[in-house]
């Protein structure tokens, strides 16, 4: 019963910090893009709720909910957000860019398909160093053009490595639908059981992608390799920026409805109050919990200090 409140209020957290950044980014004070995760709230919850804190993931350049799912700091992401020093990257990433090794968020990345390779290499890491830990990759239907989600499926499933490759297919990349990129409406990759856990599931049911991850963690976890998950979600808002700078023109206002009608964040909070699982003043309070953090960690964004000048160069390699 716990577990299943658990889920709507890590939702609800999220929808609710996503509305708020877009509440305030014509303000004109943050100065990064922001890719909203307005929509595929289910996904990043359903996944996290069954990882540990130790555990690893790596993300994408729509990552603020991967961040907040695995227990990221809400005053370093929007410190992040303001490109202050007090955000989980020192200032020096912003929304794309968001780093937080305390929470096992080992960062997103603004290069499509980036952090593949990179969570391929963090289970490397695990079980050279006999790690009882999983590396979980978030990437979306953009980034499963690239060939170096095979070439990384192919060395994980060769070596046998703990890692959970968890693609959420919102439909789009940009403004170019999945149809035509792929030669199916879906990118699900079967593979003998055997060999990698597969499984292609509804991305806007929590418990489904719950359980889903529960099994692939749980398989993964015990040494028996990776994992492979289709989310099938929609991405509400446009690619990039707030609602009212979304592009027209490549998806009709019908499927747009469409899929707001089975908002994961709703469609739970309805069944939940079905079962007499929650009550409305149970939710009217975790509202009100979310909008003092919300408006705590905005208003300490503002006054927080942007890094200094000579600090530009720290965090850079170079040969």
């Amino acid at each position: 019963m716990e577990v299943l409140r658990d889920l709507y209020f890590s939702m609800l957290r999220i929808r609710k910090f996503q509305l708020k950044i877009e509440t305030h980014y014509l303000g004109n004070e943050m100065k990064t893009p922001i890719h909203l995760y307005i929509g595929q709230e289910a996904i990043a919850v359903g996944v996290c709720a069954n990882l540990r804190k130790e555990d690893y993931i790596s993300s994408s350049h729509r990552s603020h909910g991967h961040y907040l799912a695995k227990g990221g700091n809400a005053k370093s992401l929007i410190a992040e957000l303001y490109c202050k020093a007090t955000g989980c990257s020192k200032g020096h990433g912003g929304s794309m860019h968001l780093v937080d090794i305390s929470v096992g968020h080992y960062g997103s990345s603004s290069i499509v398909g980036g952090g593949i390779p990179i969570g391929t290499g963090m289970g490397l890491a695990i079980k050279m160093k006999k790690k009882p830990l999983v590396s979980v990759v978030f990437f979306s239907d953009g980034a499963s053009d690239e060939g170096v989600l095979y070439e990384s499926i192919n060395f994980a499933v060769l070596k046998k490595l703990p890692v959970i490759y968890v693609l959420e297919n919102n439909q789009y990349s940009v403004c170019s639908h999945v149809s035509s990129r792929q030669a199916c409406d879906n990118i699900f990759h079967a593979m003998q059981p055997e060999l990698m856990f597969t499984k292609m599931i509804d991305g806007n049911d929590v418990l489904e992608v719950y359980e889903t991850a529960r099994q692939a963690v749980e398989r993964t976890r015990s040494g028996k390799g990776p994992s492979f998950i289709e989310c099938k979600t929609y991405r509400i808002r446009g690619h990039a920026g707030c609602e009212s700078q979304d592009f027209t023109g490549y998806r009709t206002d019908e499927e747009v409805e469409k899929w707001k009608a089975r908002c994961p964040l709703t469609t739970y909070q309805k069944r939940l109050l079905e079962a007499g699982v929650i009550q409305p003043h149970e939710i009217e309070s975790m509202e009100k919990k979310i909008d003092a953090e919300l408006d705590e960690a905005f208003d300490c964004a503002r006054k927080d200090p942007f890094p200094d000048g000579k600090d530009l160069g720290l965090y850079l390699f170079c040969e």
